[in-house]
């Protein structure tokens, strides 16, 4: 069988566009009819490396961090729950929503790499922060998370305090950054070229008719 096209997508579990930008990629797969032919690995970044336990009010996180005006972020949000809806995922937010930790739910994703599992729970992730209202730098969620896609959670939740787990995802935040990724959703194809941005699906349909035709004329 011939290698699959890789896709790394660098991201984090609480960035929405990230969520936006791969139901748009996995929308233009299905589209394609590409499934069988992709293999996709979910890469960390962290956009908050600082964020305490306690966490910070979104609204009040958003000004402090982008400089955006109250009006500006009722604007974002609004087009990004309309955004989602078209694609079939839910944003509810909530006065007092929290921006969170995703430390923790990065080393539970390189966890989840080694069983296949780990789109599954990048989305169970992500659908709880976003639609869920649910803090997932908190042990319970993500116990519940882990469960819920069949994993072992009580083996995962000790790669917590396991040092070598910690490193490999400082480890490989510091690869895509010296790779130059700056900025998610990153989407990297073969390793070779990337696409930064929650794409349209066209734009995506693009690149990977043109990945899978030049692959074909290769092999």
């Amino acid at each position: 069988m011939a290698d699959k096209l890789k896709i790394d997508i660098v991201s984090d579990v609480v960035c929405p566009w990230c969520t936006i930008g791969y139901k748009r990629l996995e929308k233009a797969i299905t589209e394609l009819g590409l499934k069988d032919q992709v293999e996709i690995e979910w890469q960390p970044f962290e956009l908050n490396p600082n964020m305490p336990a306690e966490g910070q009010n979104i609204t009040e996180h958003i000004t402090e961090k982008y400089r955006s005006t109250l009006a500006q972020q009722k604007e974002s949000k609004k087009h990004m729950t309309q955004v989602g809806a078209e694609l079939g995922f839910t944003f509810d937010y909530f006065d007092e929503m929290r921006m969170v930790n995703t430390f923790d739910a990065h080393i539970l994703l390189e966890y989840a790499h080694q069983f296949g599992k780990q789109t599954e729970l990048k989305m169970t992730l992500t659908k709880a922060f976003f639609s869920d209202r649910k803090d997932v730098s908190k042990k319970d969620v993500l116990k519940e998370a882990l469960e819920s896609v069949g994993l072992n959670a009580e083996e995962a939740l000790l790669q917590l305090n396991d040092d070598t787990a910690r490193y490999e995802v400082r480890s490989k935040q510091a690869e895509w950054k010296n790779l130059g990724v700056t900025s998610v959703p990153t989407f990297v194809f073969n390793r070779k070229s990337a696409v930064t941005g929650a794409q349209p699906i066209d734009l995506f349909k693009e690149v990977l008719t043109d990945l899978i035709q030049n692959k074909s004329v290769v092999e």
